[in-house]
């Protein structure tokens, strides 16, 4: 274990016992790291991925570092909802509770491409295959008492647009501005989330997070030239605020945490900044219903 990362782990991570987490993306970059700090603290976690090979490296990786909790895989492909519905019944066969779900899987400026329901692979992946998710997981997150869905986002959600005309590649493709609209698709969705939980009177919490500028295999399809001029944090430092959103013991419904230096690109976990896109109701609303038509999943 990092000692850094360990450090800020014993000052700020509680005991995770008795906890079921699930985990989109954890064989590697955050989603690894936030696997295993929480199976340190003792939870049962679960890292789904559509790659056995690389889940199975991670699992082995995570119990070679002495953990107090169990690490499991789940196979689902966030490209295809027909996967989504099928990994969700077999989490809800195996498993009587879930107490956090973290939307942690993405793409990142890959090049153009198709989920296998059709839409542009960022969207599709980022944000529907999530959305899907997290709506057949909803009964296990809403009778499981404390739960909270975190769900990453990015700073590239400021300035974007919901483009809902192009949302299945009506245009010319445009890897950057997809990316852009995806993430914010992703706070939109955590934000409209926790106001119909709270309007429904359930008792989940919706909290949103970003890792800043974070050194991951997310920026494979980046060009190497703009990434040299950048400046990254490590992977595990990225994490922190994904792992405070799931586990701070002062979360409130609606929050959104990032790094806290210049511009939230780097340093240590604490309330972010929501841009203004993000905060429309009638776009969220109107997501939402996209969302809902798609995946015939309504809920909360």
């Amino acid at each position: 274990m990092i000692a850094e990362f360990q450090h800020w782990i014993d000052q700020n991570l509680s005991s995770q016992k008795g906890k079921t987490i699930l985990i989109t993306g954890g064989n590697s970059g955050i989603g690894y790291y936030a696997a295993l700090a929480l199976a340190k603290a003792g939870a049962h976690v679960v890292i789904a991925g559509r790659n056995p090979d690389k889940i199975d490296q991670a699992i082995k990786s995570i119990v070679a570092e002495g953990i107090d909790g169990h690490v499991e895989a789940g196979i689902v492909d966030l490209a295809s909802l027909e996967s989504v519905r099928q990994y969700a019944a077999q989490f809800v066969m195996d498993h009587s509770k879930l107490d956090i779900l973290i939307n942690n899987a993405g793409v990142m400026m890959p090049p153009e491409g198709k989920t296998e329901d059709g839409f542009e692979s960022q969207f599709g992946v980022n944000f529907l295959g999530h959305f899907a998710l997290t709506g057949l997981l909803f009964d296990r997150l809403q009778s499981t008492t404390g739960s909270r869905v975190v769900t990453l986002s990015s700073i590239a959600h400021r300035g974007a647009q919901i483009d809902f005309d192009n949302l299945r590649l009506e245009k010319p493709y445009d890897q950057k501005r997809e990316y852009y609209q995806s993430k914010l698709a992703d706070l939109l969705f955590t934000l409209e989330l926790g106001r119909r939980i709270d309007a429904k009177g359930a008792a989940v919490l919706s909290v949103g997070c970003h890792p800043g500028f974070t050194k991951t295999e997310l920026q494979r399809h980046v060009d190497t030239k703009i990434l040299a001029k950048m400046t990254f944090m490590d992977a595990w430092q990225g994490t922190l605020s994904t792992l405070l959103a799931a586990t701070g013991p002062h979360v409130a419904q609606g929050d959104y945490y990032g790094p806290d230096g210049p511009g939230e690109l780097g340093g240590f976990p604490a309330i972010g900044e929501i841009d203004a896109s993000a905060l429309d109701t009638a776009v969220a609303k109107r997501l939402w219903d996209v969302g809902q038509d798609v995946t015939g999943i309504a809920f909360p």
